[in-house]
């Protein structure tokens, strides 16, 4: 017998993912799609949106900045070694060190 499916909205999904980045203290990852992840940093009031090939658009940080309920998300750009992501941070958030 196999079990019925479940629908899991993306929104409930980044919700559970930032309240775990905030429990733990740890940064949290998740595959939003085939060519889309999203990492939401310690305190869950940042994060980084990346497609392994391309680049994310701005339309999508904002709708995702939208669901995590982020006050006067700032966007901006970082160019790591070989993928370049869209920051979100939101506006007088304070950077929190990982969790050990």
């Amino acid at each position: 017998m196999s079990h019925p499916t479940v629908t899991v909205k993306i929104r409930d999904v980044l919700r559970y993912g930032q309240e775990r980045a905030v429990r733990l203290g740890r940064t949290q990852q998740l595959e939003l799609g085939d060519n889309l992840f999203i990492r939401i940093g310690p305190g869950g009031r940042r994060f980084l949106l990346f497609q392994l090939e391309g680049e994310p658009e701005m339309g999508l940080a904002r709708a995702v900045a939208e669901a995590l309920g982020l006050h006067q998300p700032q966007y901006g750009w970082h160019q790591g070694a070989t993928l370049r992501s869209l920051t979100v941070i939101e506006e007088g958030s304070v950077e929190q060190p990982e969790a050990e």
